[in-house]
């Protein structure tokens, strides 16, 4: 009968294994060396976004700078189109380290009220306002509150298409709003906004829309350019004014714990490799929203230049009132970049 020799805890704290323990039962006096090779570390990041999305292209150029950065032993596979979940179920999938990385925004502020600054009616003026606000000490101080709250570390930020205002009548300025139906998502700063312009705004899900202004329950809505594209609201709605009332920016967040535990080297490599995904999603935006534009206008639609300035004024105290009083002080530093 065969014989099997018990196998000791020295054994096991050697890494000597059973053919090492049948050749030291043969007589053998060599003990062969344990060469251990480094392990990769595998790492998802999931988004809503599909294959053709500025979003999905940027997560693939950051796998691809963390792979290089790292000579390979940190691996970000990343999942399009919700396949890890919807937008709520990554970010606690990361609490919970079952998700690495997503890219998400102003969602946050069910965590972190600082969020909701990401997408404030004519809170940011443009994309160079944009850069300084987010570069500078109160972007620092908005990503400091959303990883203290949520255990996600920002890691870079990503513009997003400003929103527009589409109709099937010009609207010039604030007076040509007055009663206008309108669809709005469900967010009670939109609603109390528009409110103040003088429309009458509806929150309504995002799917039924397209059917509302088709039968004229609605008469507007208001979306940025890849939406309307991707909805072709085009079908049943005129014009594309201008107002550019929401100029917002979006963070690829990493899980904070599980970044702590990675050696120092491969967390700044993984933070190099997010600041070339960020100018790579940068020129990759600025040639879509120059492209969708140019689409829309092909598809017959007419884009209004607005008076902005009349908007932002006439809707300041709204947004103001709104305002959750603790990031007040925030808001107001925004504006005064």
């Amino acid at each position: 009968m065969d014989f099997k020799a018990p196998i000791s805890r020295r054994a096991f704290a050697t890494g000597l294994g059973a053919a090492g323990l049948g050749a030291a039962a043969a007589g053998s006096v060599f003990a062969p060396s344990i060469v251990r090779a480094q392990s990769k570390t595998t790492l998802k990041l999931g988004h809503l976004g599909n294959e053709d999305n500025v979003w999905h292209k940027a997560s693939l150029k950051f796998a691809e700078e963390v792979a290089q950065r790292t000579n390979g032993a940190v691996e970000v596979r990343v999942f399009p189109n919700e396949q890890l979940g919807k937008e709520t179920d990554l970010i606690k999938g990361i609490q919970l380290g079952t998700v690495d990385f997503t890219i998400t925004g102003e969602s946050l502020q069910n965590w972190a009220p600082s969020a909701a600054l990401l997408a404030v009616p004519y809170a940011i003026r443009d994309l160079d306002h944009l850069d300084k606000v987010v570069a500078g000490p109160t972007g620092q101080k908005i990503a400091q509150n959303i990883e203290e709250k949520t255990q996600l570390r920002p890691l870079t930020y990503f513009a997003r298409g400003p929103r527009n205002l589409t109709s099937n009548r010009p609207i010039k300025s604030p007076d040509d709003l007055n009663g206008l139906k309108m669809r709005v998502p469900n967010v009670p700063l939109f609603v109390k906004f528009w409110d103040s312009l003088g429309a009458k705004p509806t929150p309504m899900a995002f799917s039924e829309v397209f059917t509302a202004l088709q039968s004229n329950t609605i008469e507007a809505q208001e979306n940025p350019l890849a939406l309307v594209k991707s909805a072709s609201f085009f079908e049943v709605q005129k014009y594309l004014n201008l107002t550019e009332h929401v100029i917002s920016w979006i963070y690829l967040v990493g899980g904070a714990k599980k970044l702590g535990r990675l050696p120092a080297d491969q967390q700044k490599a993984i933070m190099d490799a997010a600041k070339a995904a960020q100018a790579h999603e940068r020129q990759l935006f600025l040639a879509d929203e120059k492209q969708l534009a140019a689409d829309l206008k092909a598809k017959g639609m007419e884009f209004v230049t607005v008076d902005k300035d009349a908007f932002a004024k006439k809707g300041r105290d709204a947004v103001i009132a709104a305002l959750d009083p603790s990031i007040k002080p925030l808001y107001d530093e925004i504006v005064a970049v």
